[in-house]
């Protein structure tokens, strides 16, 4: 990710010529925050922010994103398509975020784990790893080593950049409703389409990801002000809820390199934020640079790693 979360972006209006037009996109809550950090855009769901990223870094870039994590392979490269105007599939959805889970792998979806023979022997497996070593013991007594030969499909560091930016969707953000009572760490995203045709919440622990979309076959208005933090997120939660249940919670594993910094955020919480090694500071305005080094923070075990 090469923004810094804390990089601001003005939430205000704006206006883009199309062929068909002048288009003047907004957010879903009339009214503008002004400038505004990239966390903070991401978890109220700010339009217009999403919109300037998209003109800043481009739209190739956005499309080539959405390509290599199988949402919309050949995403046509206007700007709506940044708000969520295409179409995709809640398996290539789930797909997608479970590549930030596991630190940038490329996930392939499977409805089948493996096929036996009448006498139990694994004839066939989807999971092709190699495991050095699963026939000698290991000396320290743990388990063996398994090789992840799954495509890397963005570096370790900027996924957990998204975990840690999709957290505060669910801890502060449109996504509340998806964690609330479950006291364990969770990240993910609202989605709501115009005139409301679609829900969606995406979201996903250390351990599963779980992709939620409402809509009619024939696509028609679920009713004014239906949204996924409103409809899809509950959902989220209760599957969620049964899936881990009797599971301890786990924490989301900072990959090696990254700085962890404290810092206040727009609405005056104190987070950990995630950064790249030397732009920590480089985003922050006056006063508002981190102080305190978190390095070893939320630095777990968790993680599809």
């Amino acid at each position: 990710m090469g923004i810094p979360p804390n990089q601001r972006f003005l939430d205000g209006p704006i206006e883009v010529m199309t062929p068909q037009g002048v288009w003047r996109p907004s957010n879903y809550t009339p009214g503008y925050n002004g400038y505004v950090t990239m966390r903070t855009a991401l978890e109220k769901s700010l339009n217009l922010v999403t919109v300037r990223v998209a003109q800043e870094i481009g739209m190739d870039k956005v499309a080539d994103a959405a390509a290599r994590f199988g949402v919309i392979p050949n995403m046509p490269r206007y700007l709506a398509m940044a708000l969520g105007s295409g179409e995709t599939t809640v398996l290539r959805m789930a797909a997608g975020y479970a590549s930030f889970a596991n630190g940038g792998r490329q996930v392939t979806p499977t409805l089948i784990d493996s096929v036996q023979d009448q006498r139990g022997r694994v004839v066939w497996r989807s999971d092709m790893r190699r495991c050095d070593g699963c026939s000698a013991p290991t000396p320290d007594g743990g388990p063996p080593e398994l090789v992840d030969e799954r495509r890397q499909i963005t570096d370790p560091i900027a996924a957990y950049q998204m975990v840690n930016l999709l957290t505060g969707v669910v801890q502060r953000g449109t996504g509340t409703r998806a964690g609330q009572g479950l006291n364990r760490p969770i990240a993910g995203k609202t989605g709501t389409t115009n005139d409301y045709f679609d829900n969606w919440f995406v979201g996903f622990t250390p351990d599963i990801v779980i992709a939620v979309w409402m809509g009619f076959d024939e696509p028609h208005s679920l009713g004014n002000g239906e949204t996924g933090g409103g409809n899809a997120a509950p959902i989220f939660h209760d599957v969620l809820e049964a899936a881990l249940r009797g599971s301890p919670p786990v924490p989301f594993r900072a990959p090696p390199g990254v700085a962890l910094v404290r810092l206040t955020t727009d609405s005056g919480a104190t987070i950990t934020e995630a950064f790249r090694p030397g732009t920590e500071n480089a985003a922050a305005p006056p006063g508002e640079a981190p102080a305190e080094s978190a390095s070893g923070l939320e630095s777990g075990l968790g993680g599809l790693y």
